[in-house]
């Protein structure tokens, strides 16, 4: 009895094993969910991410479009180059390597550690860029290397080649790597380290049509990293070619006319605003930057007092000096002032309770003899009379105290005083004798070389305001052209209101002051056969006084604007010769690029004619009558294969022709006939007689 109460002791009761056998039968079915969850609802998944165990994705970097000149020269291109970068998805430790790469690739260890020490917190999986522009004998070590060293892989880019010796540097500007203070900027938000872009002039704000679309390529690697197929690949879309606006030749004029003088020089249509030309000196080579350039190099750069760096030509803001004299000029003809004002100047004047001093004894003078004479005691009287509010209505209506709205990054705003501007950013009231050193283009005024020469062919232009540009906006996608206008805001395109009495007389006194004369300031740089006309400007400095000892940091700055021709001028060039003492050493520099521009555009006349076809001569002052090409009365026209149409000839602009319109291979335009053409058309002429 005892026996059987034992073994009934020991047996569990159904309810418990119905339990226990429930509990294991959903723990099987747990089990076999997550297997058919993993083997059939999740293989694709699985499968990508065993491809990726094998397969890495490689970029295909995208060539950087190219600048060209106005001309369609080449101005800035690409060569192909070699990357190294360091992949962190190795089962290894890459620290015990360092030793070894640093020796193998030149490169100094701290600072590859340092590199290595940056990208910390970046994700395993993104490559790490340690050498750019890797030789061929280290393309050799790597290649030599890679049982030991798998984690090293290399990239083919394209890296820019820009001209020699600065030239054009600050307005073609440069590309770099994103660093870290760039990355937190939310337009580089969508960017990552090792990123290059543009950083300074035409390269930073065109940046988003140069730099194209990157590609990749899928890269079958083994258990070690190492590389042993490749499969598909989507290739980069390289950036798109840009034609700037400035001309080789007038550049190259404005690069050899400044020399090793700091300061700056801008050579623009106004007719249109495309900028011809743009120095600033001292200048930097953009090549240092295209592979990564190293500290010392920079650090030269940044501490250099001349300031390299900076766009002089968009950013130096200096008083104007006798150049503002021309606006003094307009303002007092438009408020009726100047037109009867005449001033005995003997050396000077006492305005407020103060003596003004002027560089000569002019005598008695009116406008039409104060502009080339640059009297600074007309200007003084002038200034008293209209007082600084109405100096600054003209001004600012011109530009001054304002971005022109160029396209290039950082431009300076420069200073316009008024009554306003001083109780605004002083808290203190105008007092009016400080109106007499802003009659001369001194005291409080500033302005960059940019604003000056655009308001000053403005006024030549009579009164045509435009907007300078650097890049042909034709090119430009619509959206993109009107985000660079809403990017670089300044005074734009627009009419001012002058006078044709004002506009007349004002640019007769520029073009006296570039003519032979007594007291004419501009005289030395006198362009016989050029209608040139401009003013110039002797600017103090701060703590200056009256030194001129050239070069000295008391020495003033020697400002030019000139143009030509006086009225409705093609061509505009204002040069700043920082401390160059007087304005008249300037002068000669324009004159040299004015003459430079005359001379191209007078041989490409020249070849207006000078084209294969019946030869018949053009004699001096020869009228032209003929028949058009097949024969067939012309109804006064005929027909001159030409190289380019846009020329003029005997003052007619010659159109493109309709067969030329339609890519016909017999290119030619046509012009009235009947016109005069002057000796320099000397040539022949096809399908036509004289």
């Amino acid at each position: 009895m005892a026996q059987e109460h034992v073994n009934r002791k020991e047996k569990l009761s159904p309810v418990k094993l119905t339990a226990v056998q429930y509990g294991i039968l959903l723990m099987m079915l747990v089990l076999i969910g997550g297997l058919w969850r993993l083997q059939v609802l999740g293989v694709d998944n699985w499968r990508v991410l065993a491809e990726q165990n094998r397969i890495r994705k490689v970029p295909v970097l995208a060539a950087r479009g190219k600048l060209l000149d106005r001309d369609g020269r080449l101005l800035v291109d690409n060569y192909p180059s070699v990357s190294c970068f360091l992949v962190r998805e190795q089962n290894r430790n890459i620290d015990e390597d360092l030793p070894l790469i640093a020796k193998g690739l030149h490169l100094d260890l701290e600072q590859l550690q340092a590199t290595l020490h940056r990208y910390r917190l970046a994700p395993g999986y993104q490559p790490i860029p340690i050498k750019q522009d890797v030789s061929p004998d280290e393309q050799a070590f790597i290649e030599a290397h890679r049982n030991e060293l798998p984690e090293l892989e290399t990239l083919d880019e394209e890296r820019r080649l820009y001209p020699k010796d600065g030239f054009a540097a600050h307005l073609i500007g440069y590309v770099g790597e994103l660093s870290e203070d760039d990355l937190n900027k939310p337009q580089y938000a969508y960017y990552e380290p090792g990123d290059v872009v543009g950083k300074a002039g035409v390269e930073q704000t065109y940046d988003e049509l140069l730099r194209g679309q990157d590609g990749s390529m899928d890269v079958v690697v083994d258990s070690h990293g190492r590389e042993v197929g490749r499969r598909g690949i989507q290739l980069a879309t390289p950036g798109q070619d840009l034609k700037l606006t400035i001309d080789i030749d007038v550049q190259r004029a404005a690069e050899l006319a400044l020399g090793d003088a700091n300061g700056a020089v801008v050579a623009m249509d106004p007719r249109n605003g495309e900028i011809l030309a743009l120095v600033s000196h001292p200048n930097y080579d953009p090549n240092a930057f295209a592979v990564k350039i190293g500290r010392t190099e920079w650090n030269k750069l940044i501490t250099d007092p001349n300031h390299p760096l900076m766009n002089k030509a968009i950013q130096d803001q200096l008083a104007p000096g006798s150049t503002f004299k021309v606006i003094m000029s307009v303002a007092g003809l438009q408020e009726g002032v100047a037109q009867n004002l005449k001033v005995n100047c003997s050396g000077g004047g006492d305005f407020y309770g103060h003596y003004f001093k002027c560089d000569h004894h002019h005598g008695l003078l009116s406008i039409h003899d104060a502009i080339p004479e640059s009297c600074d005691t007309y200007f003084y009287q002038l200034a008293s009379i209209l007082g600084i509010d109405t100096i600054a209505k003209y001004a600012t209506e011109l530009g001054i105290g304002s971005r022109t709205g160029v396209d290039l990054p950082n431009e300076m705003v420069g200073v316009m005083p008024s009554t306003q501007w001083k109780l605004k950013n002083f808290h203190e009231k105008w007092y009016a004798g400080e109106v007499i050193s802003v009659g001369i283009g001194q005291g409080a005024l500033e302005v960059t070389p940019l604003q000056l020469v655009r308001a000053l062919s403005g006024i030549a232009s009579g009164g045509h305001m435009v907007r300078p540009h650097v890049v042909d906006p034709k090119q430009l996608p619509a959206e993109f052209r009107q985000a660079v206008q809403d990017s670089f805001p300044g005074s734009g395109e627009r009419q001012v209101e002058i006078n044709p009495d004002t506009w007349t007389t004002v640019t007769d006194g520029m073009a006296a002051a570039t003519t032979p004369g007594l007291y004419h300031t501009a005289e030395a740089a006198h362009l016989e056969g050029i209608d040139f006309a401009g003013k110039t400007g002797t600017a103090q400095v701060v703590g200056g006084g009256d030194t001129h000892n050239k070069g000295g940091s008391k020495t003033p700055n020697a400002w030019f604007v000139g143009m030509a021709p006086r009225r409705n001028p093609e061509i505009a060039v204002v040069v700043l010769q920082e401390h160059g003492d007087w304005g008249s050493g300037s002068a000669k520099l324009a004159a040299q690029i004015i003459t430079a521009y005359v001379n191209k555009k007078r041989r490409q006349e020249n070849n207006l004619v000078e084209a294969p076809g019946k030869p018949a001569t053009v004699e001096m002052g020869a009228v032209w009558s003929a028949t058009p090409s097949g024969g067939k009365p012309g109804a006064g026209r005929f027909e001159i294969p030409v190289g380019d149409a846009g020329l003029k000839v005997a003052g007619l602009v010659v159109p493109r022709s309709q067969k030329r319109d339609r890519g016909h291979p017999d290119s030619s335009v046509t012009v009235d006939s009947g016109a005069v053409l002057p000796e320099r058309y000397r040539g022949l002429v096809a399908g036509g007689t004289r």
